[in-house]
């Protein structure tokens, strides 16, 4: 059932310390050990990736996937500044070798989410000498691991600073609202309804997140320094929103200055933004701050990196809740594949104002669910989408299912299922669902 051009980039992603297990030098792995942690559950072995790559590896090609999306882990090869581990750069160069031998296109993450404990203890995403730091590692890995790769991504969703900025402001007043509410209702007798988590594009727990707030700076403070880190996914300000566009910028020079034929770009969390009667104004705003101001930075880049999971519904008084009665994922989003067409039609559209053909790659795209009948519903509908977009002469050129195996799903996690493949985390035995040939066929 071929659906996509022969040359057509089809794979999946993760990111490594989701998958790869005992990432000790990186903030995450601090931030997890936390006596009030906002972590679900440590990630420690993750799900051994690090030492089963060939295995996951070769899964992803007998489906007939011609694509892996992964990161390569900062805090592994720079655990300290200045000291580059041989050991774990050769790591990389194994799995790279490993997708060349089986016939798979690797795109390669520089930094997804997760940074050096280092870096943070310097003032982390709000320093401006993370940009230089930034740019000298991914130097190295273009010098190192340049005659492997191809296409490159920067920073992953560079713009969930910002996003998680003005979600929880939101989050603070809805959960003022929400506690107001629940206190009519138990006098009324009437049953509280709402979850208010499934807005962001990242597992977070905002619920935690307040709870531990007073006690957590004491951590912080012991192990990064400050007792408010500026690690990836913290509240970004404007100014430092702006700095991840430099180290962006910064990075794509070096790692071109290294090896010229580097394909680079970034990728971006997007909604599908769809305003209400009274929502339009906030609205252009929301697809202001979560793309539009990025274009001086991102249109020279050699392709784009669109990131999407499922739509937000704008009014007056800002993004409203999921329509009632609508299916869900474990993560609280609305089942709703067709947003990834809507926003690849957007992104293009934008691209074309600036006068630019920006080559699209959907780097992320699926759904948590223990139903694998749903996520084959959810690939089907979404694939189909940007196969019409394909017809239509947009240049969408790759598409990465999100994600290659269940995982550790940052702070809720291991009980959201995105994966084409199961593991059992006791035995680490993989066991691909039917979701994982479904796609491969495509």
């Amino acid at each position: 059932m071929s659906r996509f051009p022969e040359k057509f980039i089809l794979g999946a992603a993760t990111a490594a310390h989701q998958v790869e297990g005992n990432n000790i030098h990186s903030d995450y792995w601090a931030m997890e050990h936390f006596k009030h942690t906002n972590f679900n559950d440590l990630s420690l072995d993750a799900v051994d990736h690090y030492n089963r790559y060939e295995e996951d590896i070769k899964l992803l090609a007998d489906a007939g996937l011609n694509t892996y999306r992964f990161s390569v882990e900062w805090a592994r090869i720079e655990p300290e500044q200045g000291r580059f581990d041989r050991t774990e750069t050769d790591h990389y160069r194994k799995v790279l070798q490993c997708c060349r031998d089986n016939g798979i296109q690797p795109i390669v993450t520089m930094m997804h989410f997760t940074s050096p404990v280092w870096l943070i203890k310097n003032g982390g995403w709000e320093n401006k000498a993370t940009v230089a730091a930034f740019a000298t590692y991914c130097e190295y890995v273009a010098k190192e691991l340049g005659d492997l790769m191809h296409y490159v991504v920067t920073i992953n969703e560079a713009n969930m600073g910002l996003q998680v900025a003005a979600i929880a402001e939101r989050y603070k007043r809805q959960m003022m609202a929400k506690m107001q509410a629940d206190k009519a209702n138990k006098k009324a007798g009437k049953k509280s309804e709402g979850n208010l988590e499934g807005t962001a594009q990242v597992g977070m727990n905002f619920n935690k997140m307040l709870k531990n707030m007073f006690w957590q700076g004491f951590e912080n403070k012991r192990v990064f320094g400050t007792r408010s880190p500026q690690t990836f996914v913290s509240s970004r300000t404007p100014e430092g929103d702006i700095l991840v566009m430099k180290a962006h910028q910064a990075a794509r020079q070096a790692m071109k200055a290294v090896k010229p034929d580097l394909q680079i770009g970034l990728s971006l969390s997007l909604h599908d933004i769809q305003p209400v009667e009274g929502g339009e104004e906030a609205a252009a705003k929301e697809w202001a701050d979560e793309f539009t101001h990025y274009l001086p930075y991102i249109k020279n880049d050699d392709f784009f990196g669109l990131q999407n999971y499922t739509r937000s519904i704008i009014g007056a008084d800002g993004i409203q809740p999921v329509p009632k009665g609508a299916e869900t994922t474990q993560m609280d989003y609305e089942f709703y594949p067709r947003a990834l067409a809507d926003v690849i039609k957007r992104v293009s559209a934008e691209f074309n104002r600036e006068g630019v053909t920006m080559p699209i790659i959907v780097t992320e795209n699926g759904i948590a669910t223990d139903d694998d009948s749903r996520r084959v519903v959810f690939i089907d509908q979404a694939t189909k989408g940007v196969a019409d977009c394909i017809t239509e002469g947009l240049p969408v050129i790759g598409y990465c299912y999100w994600s290659l195996m269940d995982n550790f799903e940052w702070q809720k996690g291991f009980s959201m299922r995105f994966g084409l493949i199961s593991v059992d985390r006791t035995t680490m035995q993989r066991t691909p669902k039917p979701s994982l040939s479904f796609l491969g066929q495509l």
